[in-house]
């Protein structure tokens, strides 16, 4: 790779972006405005929420005077507020009329009610016609009961219990009106004040102290600095803007680099100049990720001064925490080279920049829910977490803005591992996609549904293509959660036996059965249904067998980096109990033989038999074994799924058959269903598991570090002798290993 090139490269397309006003405006001018407005703006909310009065009605008041005092001088008492100033955010509106003169107290609650229904009050506060008379009763019983005056028959009694009740208005509200919900939450402190009081002074009054009714205070210390709690505070915002504004700022420089210069023709003479495709990438590349980097520093620096000058007048905001700055700084270089190379490759598909900014839509919705899945309850960096790309980023930043450093030294080798890894795919990827003259140069397309569906049956090839076999496998990923509302649970064993039925047959071998005979010419090469060589069948049984250990191992660890949910933990081992207590026929019949037959017609047939027209088998592979992952459901299990997709898929591209995959799944599901029946009485009587097996704690067997690591070598052995076998390459496939190696001849 020739250094010069890239950097001739770097500075063009640098000075090409610091022309373009839009980019500009972007990366610079709109950062510096946005956020002191939006300060500014939050500030004057939370102002405008804090001082804004309520209107309340108040009924049936009258000239009745309690004792403590409610209201004085038409608004509420002064001593009801640890501020005096706080009785100003009520604008107390008294009702004239009296019950009993025009109107009936039932009468005047309703309107009241009414009133605050269309809006004209924000809340009312009802006083009942007998309210002094209550008071007055409450004193008595109070004074009587404090003096051991005796009551005369369980009527006395009864009378009695019920004036031990504080009278207290009623509070008339709105839920449907946040106005309303305010001024409720407002009456209800003053009116428990008020409570509260009354019966201090009533049992004073009977010589009782007030401390033996005055509830004890909260007993509460906060152990966490100040630097602490604006480290939590900031913390749930400076991470997630880091990785939207290096994802916006990486984007449209993106698009102008590559749809733009489609656009202006100067694409053509770029690709023709002496650089080879990947420096050319490489320089775009950094070029991306100098504007990603500016866009997310200028946006951060700029949120931080905003807190610092207007946002720390409000209560948990403050100047961001010294740590914040350098854990920013080093997450911004891999979070930017991340999104600038899966902008880059995308922006390579977009013939023209209208085009490409639609791009930026599905993107987001892939990466919001990886950056909002941090801000859970409860999500805490782990070792299952920190292997999620981008979640393990948010995660990480977090402790440390928050001062949690242990974590941070315990799993940011494998956060860096994971992100890292996903940089090098993407910048693959980009390469790859400028090493493809049809995705370069493509034309555009309008769609004409009449036009369209004739050359899906004219043009029809002898297997599906690649939007074929994505369209296939998200409808049996999405069919069950479609379904899943007008299915009935399975909460028997007969219930599970027809859900089963239907699931796999109506969901997974159906619809690659339908697609296969209408989109394809030859259902036999789309489906591999050949005779593969004799010895492929026992050894897709032996390697089943072996490595039958070792994926346990991995769903076992898989099971502790992601606990299952309780309830459906639960459920599971209902089911698995009514299993234990069914023929074991039939759930090798259910469970091993029908999954077997229709999900290998489905991914290893139709699906797999479409990425292979990608060019590359082992894209296909993964690709085929992640759908197979996710038509599982569950995240445990879709996880150990794609790993044992990837083997069947190995097994399938190499022996050119569909049926050594067949009888893996059906050997490696048996297997499963065998061990999960035995018990821990069972292990004894075999003297050959002595050392090599030990009873589990759910149930089965867990097999010892030999057994896992002999199984581990017979089964690469295996593998090994797969390899040897004769893959036949589709169009694509051998086009590309054509172009690989004249780019390795090139190269020597």
């Amino acid at each position: 790779m020739n250094l010069s090139n890239v950097r001739l490269i770097l500075g063009r397309e640098v000075r090409d972006q610091l022309r373009d006003r839009r980019t500009l405006f972007i990366i610079a001018v709109l950062p510096v405005m946005l956020y002191p407005l939006l300060g500014l703006s939050l500030f004057q909310i939370a102002q405008f929420t804090q001082e804004q009065k309520s209107r309340v009605l108040v009924v049936g008041a009258g000239k009745q005077e309690t004792t403590p005092p409610l209201f004085e001088h038409g608004r509420f008492a002064s001593w009801l507020f640890p501020n005096p100033k706080a009785a100003e955010l009520f604008e107390l509106h008294f009702d004239a009329h009296e019950p009993g003169d025009k109107q009936s107290a039932e009468s005047l609650q309703e309107d009241a009610r009414e009133q605050v229904r269309l809006g004209a009050y924000d809340a009312a506060l009802s006083f009942s016609p007998k309210f002094a008379d209550q008071l007055s009763a409450f004193r008595k019983s109070m004074r009587d009961r404090s003096r051991g005056t005796p009551a005369a028959g369980s009527s006395a009694k009864r009378s009695r219990g019920a004036s031990e009740e504080v009278p207290v208005p009623e509070i008339i509200g709105s839920t449907a009106s946040d106005n309303s919900q305010m001024a409720c939450a407002r009456l209800y402190d003053v009116r428990s004040r008020w409570t509260q009081r009354l019966r201090e002074d009533t049992l004073e009054l009977s010589g009782v102290p007030k401390s033996l009714v005055r509830p004890a205070p909260a007993g509460f210390t906060d152990v966490a600095s100040p630097s602490r709690r604006e480290g939590a505070m900031w913390s749930k915002i400076l991470p997630v803007l880091l990785l939207l504004w290096a994802l916006t700022g990486a984007f449209y420089p993106a698009i102008d680099l590559c749809a733009g210069e489609k656009e202006r023709g100067t694409l053509e003479t770029l690709l023709s100049s002496p650089a080879a495709r990947s420096e050319i990438v490489l320089a775009k590349l950094m070029t991306v990720m100098l504007f990603s980097a500016i866009t997310a520093v200028l946006n951060l620096v700029t949120v931080g001064l905003t807190g610092w000058t207007i946002l720390a007048r409000l209560p948990g905001f403050g100047l961001p925490p010294p740590a914040a700055i350098l854990a920013l700084c080093v997450a911004l270089v891999p979070v930017a080279a991340l999104f600038g190379a899966l902008c880059l490759a995308l922006a390579a598909f977009a013939r023209s920049t209208r085009e490409g900014q639609y791009y930026l839509m599905p993107l987001l919705f892939l990466t919001m829910p990886l950056v909002i899945l941090p801000m859970s309850p409860g999500v805490k960096l782990t070792l299952g977490n920190s292997l999620i790309p981008v979640t393990g980023i948010v995660l990480l930043l977090r402790s440390m803005l928050e001062g949690d450093y242990l974590p941070v030294l315990q799993f940011a080798p494998a956060v860096a591992g994971v992100t890292i890894a996903a940089c090098i795919l993407s910048i693959r990827w980009a390469v790859e996609q400028f090493n493809s003259e049809s995705v370069l140069f493509c034309d555009s397309e309008r769609l004409d549904l009449r036009l369209w569906i004739r050359h899906l049956f004219r043009d029809r090839g002898p297997t599906p293509t690649v939007a074929a076999a994505l369209c296939c496998g998200l409808v049996i990923v999405m069919l069950p959660y479609v379904a899943g509302s007008r299915l009935a649970a399975a909460t028997n064993l007969n219930g599970f036996v027809t859900l089963t039925l239907l699931t796999q047959l109506g969901m997974i071998a159906a619809p690659a059965v339908l697609m296969t005979l209408l989109f394809t010419r030859s259902p036999r090469q789309t489906l591999l249904l050949r005779l593969p060589a004799w010895w492929t069948i026992p050894a897709a049984i032996l390697l089943a067998v072996a490595l039958h250990p070792s994926v346990w191992i991995v769903k076992s660890a898989i099971d502790r980096m992601y606990p299952m949910n309780n309830a459906f933990r639960e459920a599971m081992s209902k089911l698995a109990t009514q299993f234990g207590e069914s023929n074991i026929w039939l759930l090798l019949l259910l469970l091993a033989l029908m999954p077997a037959v229709c999900e290998e017609i489905a991914f290893r047939g139709f699906v797999l038999s479409g990425f292979r027209h990608l060019g590359h088998k082992w894209r296909a592979i993964i690709l085929s074994a992640v759908m197979f992952g996710l038509a599982h459901g569950v995240l445990q299990q879709s996880l150990s799924a794609s790993l044992i997709g990837v083997v069947i898929g190995y097994l399938a591209v190499q022996s050119g058959s569909i049926l050594p995959g067949m009888v893996f799944h059906l050997t490696y599901n048996s297997l499963v269903i065998l061990n999960g029946s035995i018990t821990a009485a069972m292990l004894p009587a075999w003297a050959v598991s002595n050392g090599l097996a030990v009873a589990g704690e759910k149930g089965g067997c867990q097999f010892g570090w030999p057994v896992v690591l002999g199984g581990a070598a017979v089964g690469l052995l295996l593998l090994l002798c797969f390899r040897r076998l004769r893959c036949v390459m589709s169009a694509e496939e051998s086009l590309t290993e054509a172009i690989g190696r004249a780019s390795a001849g090139e190269l020597l």
